[in-house]
């Protein structure tokens, strides 16, 4: 059974139950990202470690590096 048949299945069971519906397949995955992200740089914090930067500003500082005249 695929994630969406089973989603219509206790959608139909919640509104004949009268509970609430469960959210859609899908709903929470970016802020589910966002907060392993969190917990990642966290755990590296606490272990002594730097926290990684953000691949985005790792690249713009490289490339400002390589498009710098006279370096």
């Amino acid at each position: 059974m695929s994630s969406t048949q089973e989603h219509l299945l206790d959608t139909y069971r919640a509104r004949h139950l009268g509970t609430p519906v469960p959210p859609a397949p899908g709903t929470h995955d970016v802020r589910t990202v966002r907060d392993l992200r969190a917990y990642r740089r966290f755990r590296a914090v606490l272990a002594g470690r730097p926290a990684p930067e953000r691949l985005r500003h790792v690249l713009s500082r490289w490339l400002h590096r390589q498009t710098r005249p006279g370096c």
